[in-house]
């Protein structure tokens, strides 16, 4: 029996219509029990699909999505960086090339966008990103460490953890839901 051809991987724009695909493939691969400080979810997703600026991207195996990247065209405060913010490829796609090539897609979307620099964060331990970046032109340039003090509550043997509330997103120097601030 001969194996069919393989597909040639399409990277085009997210479009709603890849909504649902890009959420769950992200609930499949991202730990965000890793850095608590962020979060997946619809509203991630809806931020970057809502703005009219951003750099997000699929790639598709016919009408599967099996990666994509999110960027957009401010970081944090600073109109003039891009954050690449999000990027997945289904574990059965990768070492295929994807996440390079969205890379890319993003990054040239930023750049043609008015960024002069674009930036992205990735966890300590996540070598398989932080080579990614490199070798698409990433240097590290700051390192962060996020240090973290437990109540004595929730040292209490036998106690359950708490709950962590998500802090609010900030996206273009105001907090969402906050609609004192224009």
């Amino acid at each position: 029996m001969s194996e069919s051809p393989p597909t040639e991987i399409v990277i085009e724009p997210v479009g709603f219509e890849h909504l649902r695909q890009v959420l769950d493939l992200g609930y499949r691969v991202f730990d965000t029990t890793v850095k608590p400080y962020t979060s997946w979810s619809l509203t991630a997703v809806a931020e970057h699909l809502d703005s009219g600026d951003s750099a997000c991207w699929v790639a598709l195996d016919g009408t599967k999505v099996v990666g994509f990247v999110l960027g957009s065209q401010t970081f944090e405060l600073r109109d003039d960086w891009g954050y690449l913010e999000w990027i997945a490829v289904d574990p059965a796609y990768q070492g295929r090339g994807i996440a390079g090539r969205l890379v890319n897609a993003c990054c040239e979307a930023l750049f043609a966008g008015g960024a002069s620099r674009v930036v992205t964060d990735v966890e300590s331990s996540n070598s398989a990103s932080a080579t990614l970046m490199a070798r698409n032109g990433f240097a590290p340039a700051v390192t962060v460490t996020l240090f973290v003090r437990s109540s004595q509550a929730d040292e209490e043997p036998g106690r359950a953890v708490r709950g962590v509330s998500k802090r609010p997103l900030i996206r273009s120097g105001r907090l969402l839901g906050d609609h004192r601030n224009p």
